[in-house]
């Protein structure tokens, strides 16, 4: 308690010594309305409101947004007070001391008077006139009624930004904090443009208690000069008007500034930043304004009868402005991205240094080992530019981007290896040899040079390793030899063929749904999720890529799906009704040359298969019951009819029934993963077909 008072004590007499100066000024300013002022203190205060209305128009010039200077209706009050106090009290001293001179009234008011009426207050009158009227009818009328039309918008506007803060709390977007500062910034908001609407009235009243009292002063002057003073009328009507006029235009130049200030203020609305980086940023954003306007400039001086020097040099400032700014703004920019560049880099570096990092994991990853990053890293441009082009295919091919391969030296793989990794697990490892080619022989000859035999990474067929240096006499041979870089690449576009089921995630399936026509999308409206969920969906193009049937014609998916969805619900069923309907590109994606070659499954296989499946009562499959020893002599008898049509080169299907065919997709991936199966139904009409013979 003694620390809390001590405290107080501490504080308060600053804080009410600016309140108790601040009151005074206020007493002050009120006083002048009655007491009697001495003219060196009239000059005093004309002087203060003058550097007063200056500061004001400073402040409204530079502030970033009209909140800051939210105490400007206060402010613009005590100044229009001040203004009017002096104008009382300088028309006492007119009407008592007018006879003793032009100085009665303060030398300021002599000043201003000699300045603006050059000796005649013809003249005075007149630029009084029109300083009064610009205030009141241009100025603070416009003002007046821009500060009216912010204060309604405001308050309009104030529920509908209240939810969309409520709406940011409750999302988790902000903390109570930062609602409750925005909620406060509000308050102020609808409450500066009320009051402003408030405060433009006061510089209107001004304008006409300036005119009333500016008549009130020469014609009071001129009755108490020749009444009280024994003048001439001339020479009373000469003196009284000068100081009348002085007087006014003392009054109405502060006023006007400030009624500036009020405008730009009310104005300036949702802009942010200081008036002439706001105006002169946006005037100048567009050079070929600025052109036209330097081509407008130069005809109009040499126009003749019109001066050629001030167009001339308007017409050069503008076009060099319009020349400059695209430079500058481009060094702006090239300097901010410098900036968010590096920003990113260091976020990034962070990231690679974080904990976290650790914890992320790649839907694709290329690891090599050190000694083999030596020599395939050694131009990491080139090999995001084969990677790209890896993925463009599969893009076009399957109809779906397959997400990036991260690349990079890993000291877990060994030197002259790399490793593939899907979804963080590696599924492929192998050695490479540094400064060997390698040689793809399959069954045939092998070419006659020193090499070690091995399998081919990707398809697993017979390979040779040669040196270099045998790499032209290999080709007089007609071999192909391939570095070990592209055989690399070759094994991880083969990877990713084997699992583009795993990297379809959901983000790319809504995606792609994304991309689509609105009438597909009110398709997808119907049927998700009342008939099939988007994970649904998501399982049914996992199934079809996992065969590798492209997705690319995903409209025509999506109406086989709508077809099925009310009578089949299975994944599976949903599947391989899509399948008959994308017959027709299914056959043109595996036809060879027009013609599809087809491997068919013997008469009994077919046979044994339908014995094995379990129906229900709907007759629908439930089970698939087949003896081992089937499977085993399935596999064995498939393989050897598939190897020996292997051997003969060429691309062809394996045809079966169309209730087996999943389950001989089964068995059949096991040993050739890249073999397609399709049923009979899958069979596009029309399709050019050659039959290799059965498996049987």
């Amino acid at each position: 308690m003694t620390d809390q008072s001590m405290t107080g004590a501490t504080a308060g007499p600053p804080a009410s010594r600016r309140d108790i100066g601040f009151a005074l000024g206020v007493v002050a300013i009120l006083a002048i309305l009655f007491l009697p002022i001495p003219p060196p203190l009239i000059d005093i205060g004309l002087a203060l409101s003058i550097a007063m209305s200056v500061l004001i128009l400073m402040v409204a010039l530079w502030i970033g947004k009209p909140l800051e200077f939210s105490a400007f209706p206060t402010v613009l009050l005590i100044a229009t007070l001040l203004r009017l106090a002096l104008g009382i009290a300088t028309t006492r001293l007119i009407l008592a001391h007018g006879g003793d001179g032009v100085t009665a009234a303060g030398h300021i008011i002599h000043g201003f008077s000699q300045l603006v009426m050059s000796g005649d207050f013809v003249i005075g009158i007149v630029v009084f006139m029109i300083l009064v009227t610009v205030n009141f009818l241009v100025i603070t009328k416009g003002a007046t009624r821009i500060a009216e039309v912010g204060a309604r918008f405001t308050l309009d506007a104030i529920p509908g930004k209240q939810m969309a803060i409520d709406a940011d709390l409750n999302a988790g977007l902000i903390n109570d904090k930062e609602a409750q500062r925005r909620r406060s910034e509000l308050e102020e908001e609808s409450a500066f443009f009320g009051s402003m609407d408030g405060a433009s009235k006061f510089v209107r009243g001004e304008a006409i208690a300036s005119l009333i009292i500016i008549a009130v002063n020469i014609f009071g002057g001129i009755i108490i000069g020749v009444t009280r003073h024994d003048m001439p009328l001339a020479d009373a009507a000469d003196i009284y008007t000068r100081l009348s006029v002085g007087d006014g235009l003392v009054s109405q130049i502060p006023a006007l500034i400030v009624s500036l200030a009020a405008g730009l203020l009310v104005s300036k609305g949702g802009t942010r930043g200081s008036a002439d980086k706001a105006v002169l940023s946006q005037l100048g954003a567009y050079p070929r304004a600025l052109f036209v306007a330097a081509g407008l400039m130069g005809g109009l001086a040499i126009v003749p009868g019109l001066p050629f020097i001030p167009f001339a040099f308007l017409g050069g400032v503008m076009a060099f402005v319009g020349y400059a700014i695209p430079r500058q703004l481009a060094r702006k920019k090239a300097a901010e991205a410098a900036v968010e560049r590096e920003r990113q880099d260091k976020q990034a570096q962070e990231a690679r240094e974080s904990v976290k990092e650790s914890l992320r994991t790649y839907e694709v990853e290329l690891a090599v080992g050190k000694q083999l990053s030596q020599s395939v890293l050694r131009s990491p441009q080139d090999l995001s530019l084969r990677i790209s082009k890896i993925r463009r295919k599969f893009a076009q091919r399957y109809g779906f981007v397959v997400p990036e391969v991260k690349f990079g030296e890993d000291l877990s793989v060994g030197g002259k290896s790399y490793q593939i990794k899907i979804h963080g697990t590696a599924v492929a490892t192998q050695d490479m040899r540094l400064g060997e080619l390698l040689v793809v022989v399959g069954d045939g000859p092998k070419p006659d040079v020193p090499c070690d035999e091995v399998r081919e990474p990707a398809f697993g067929l017979k390979a040779v390793w040669i040196s270099e240096a045998y790499a032209t006499e290999v080709k007089r041979e007609g071999f192909h030899a391939v570095d070990p870089l592209s055989v690399m690449l070759t094994h991880l576009s083969e990877v990713i063929s084997n699992n583009l089921a795993q990297l379809l995630s959901y983000k790319d399936m809504r995606a792609l749904l994304e991309r689509l026509d609105p009438e597909y999308k009110r398709l997808i409206e119907d049927i998700c999720p009342s008939q099939i969920s988007y994970s649904g969906l998501q399982a049914v193009l996992k199934l079809l890529l996992a065969e590798r049937v492209s997705v690319r014609n995903l409209h025509l998916i999506l109406e086989a799906i709508a077809e099925i969805v009310p009578h089949a619900r299975r994944s599976e069923q949903v599947v391989e009704h899509v399948r008959m309907r994308m017959a027709q590109q299914i056959c043109g994606d595996l036809s060879e040359g027009g013609t599809l070659n087809v491997l068919r499954l013997g008469a009994k296989w077919d046979l044994t298969f339908h014995e094995s499946l379990k129906r229900d009562a709907k007759g629908e499959v439930v089970e698939f019951d087949i003896d081992p020893r089937l499977v085993e002599q399935f596999g064995t008898e498939a393989s050897a009819a598939v190897r020996d049509r292997m051997k003969l080169g060429g691309a062809f299907v394996l045809v079966t029934a169309p209730d087996a065919r999943p389950y001989v997709r089964m068995i059949i991936e096991r040993m050739f993963p890249s073999l397609p199966v399709l049923s009979h139904v899958e069979i596009a009409r029309g399709a050019q077909i050659k039959s290799l013979g059965t498996i049987s």
